[in-house]
C-alpha cells in the first residue's frame, strides 16, 4: 500500500536519497526545503513508471507558521523524516551565539515543529512513523562541535521523549545517527578543515574517513536504507531507538 511520506531537507544529500528510496517503493513523497531550484529538479530526476509521485514545497522548517502551512498542504502523513540539518565547527570560545542559535533552529527546533505538526493525525489514525536523522554527534561529543553536538543531542532527546509519549499508540518514533556522510554538507566541512589546517581537500576528507572503523564516508543511500527500514513493518517493534551507522565506533 502506498504511503504519504514527508522529508525535510529533501533536495540534496541524505534527504535526496531518502526521497528516492521511498519513491522507488511507490510511496507518495513530499520533499520540503528552502532551495526552490533544487527541489524543482527532483520530480524529473526520479520520474519513472515504477516510482511514486514526488511533490515539493518550499518551507523554512524552523519557522512555525511556514511549517503549519506546509503540513496542512501536504495532508495527513504515514511517515515523517526529519532530515534538515546544519553544521559548522569552531572552538567553543569562537562559537558565536548566532551560530549556536542556527544549529538549534535547524537541527532541533525544526524537528520539534515538524513532529508536532505531523503527530496529531498519526495518533488519531493509530499509526505512523517518525524518523529523525540525527548524528553520531547526538550520542558522543567531539572537539570544535559544541553547537552541532548539543543540537543533535537535543534531537535525540526529542526522539526519546516523543517515543515515550506515543508508546503503544501505533505510532513509532526513532532516530538514525550516521557518522560522516558523503554529502554537500560534509564537503563544506572538508573545505573548512583544509582552510584551517592547510591540508589538501583529499587529506582533509581522509581525516574524516579515518574517524570511522569503516575507513570511509557513508553513502547517503546507506542512511536512506536505514530510514526506510525503520519506517517499514519489519521494524514495527522498534520505538525510541537511535540506530548508529558508523561501522562499530560507538559502543555505549
Amino acid at each position: 500500500m502506498s504511503r504519504s511520506v514527508l522529508v525535510t531537507g529533501g533536495g540534496s544529500g541524505i534527504g535526496r536519497a531518502v526521497v528516492a528510496r521511498f519513491a522507488a517503493s511507490g510511496d507518495r513523497v513530499v520533499a520540503i526545503g528552502r532551495d526552490a531550484a533544487t527541489l524543482e529538479r527532483l520530480p524529473a530526476e526520479f520520474h519513472s513508471g515504477a516510482t511514486g509521485p514526488i511533490e515539493t514545497l518550499v518551507c523554512d522548517v524552523s519557522d512555525e507558521g511556514a511549517v503549519a502551512r506546509a503540513f496542512e498542504q501536504a495532508g495527513p502523513l504515514d511517515v515523517l523524516v526529519n532530515n534538515a540539518g546544519f553544521a559548522a565547527s569552531a572552538p567553543l570560545e569562537r562559537t558565536t551565539l548566532e551560530s549556536w542559535q542556527q544549529h538549534f533552529a535547524v537541527n532541533a527546533t525544526a524537528a520539534f515543529l515538524c513532529t508536532r505538526a505531523a503527530l496529531p493525525a498519526m495518533r488519531e489514525r493509530g499509526q505512523g512513523v517518525i524518523v529523525t536523522v540525527a548524528s553520531t554527534a547526538g550520542r558522543v561529543g567531539a572537539p570544535y562541535t559544541a553547537a552541532y553536538t548539543a543540537s543533535k543531542h537535543a534531537a535525540v532527546g526529542l526522539t526519546r521523549a516523543v517515543a515515550a509519549e506515543v508508546a503503544g499508540s501505533g505510532v513509532r518514533v526513532n532516530a538514525v545517527c550516521p557518522t560522516f556522510v558523503a554529502t554537500p554538507m560534509t564537503e563544506r566541512s572538508i573545505e573548512r578543515i583544509a582552510a584551517t589546517t592547510g591540508r589538501s581537500a583529499e587529506q582533509s576528507a581522509a581525516a574524516l574517513a579515518e574517524t570511522s572503523p569503516l575507513g570511509r564516508l557513508l553513502d547517503p543511500h546507506e542512511v536512506a536504507d536505514a530510514v526506510f527500514w525503520l519506517a517499514s513493518d519489519a521494524a514495527r517493534a522498534i520505538n525510541a531507538q537511535t540506530l548508529v551507522l558508523d561501522g562499530g565506533g560507538i559502543q555505549a
